[in-house]
Order: structure tokens, then C-alpha cells, then sequence
């Protein structure tokens, strides 16, 4: 399983683009975070996640 992180929102996929931001992912990326409710999260709202899910903190 190779996965790899969207370019824009960080999240983490197998596919080579975003379903969310239908933008390029990367392999390279660091770094991981599991949101699970986004609107009591400090870090979701810092980071301006707004799905729950997984997420590389730094995408290259």
C-alpha cells in the first residue's frame, strides 16, 4: 500500500489525485494526524480541517 498526501488539503490516499480538491498527492509527505470530530478539535480548527480523517502535517 503506497500512500500518499493531497498537495492542498493534507489528507491522507491511495489515489493519485484529491476526491476532495481533485488536485495532484505526493508520496513525500511527514508526519501524521487523525482527526476524529473536526469542530471540537483545537488542532482541526488551527489546521482549517473540516472533514474528519487522516492527515500529514507537511506535504512536499
Amino acid at each position: 500500500m503506497v500512500t500518499k498526501a493531497c498537495t492542498r488539503c493534507h489528507r491522507i490516499m491511495e489515489d493519485d489525485r484529491c476526491a476532495i480538491c481533485n488536485v495532484s498527492s505526493s508520496r513525500n509527505w511527514s508526519g501524521f494526524l487523525i482527526i476524529i470530530d473536526p469542530e471540537k478539535s483545537d488542532i482541526a480548527k488551527e489546521l482549517k480541517i473540516e472533514l474528519p480523517g487522516e492527515y500529514a502535517l507537511r506535504v512536499r
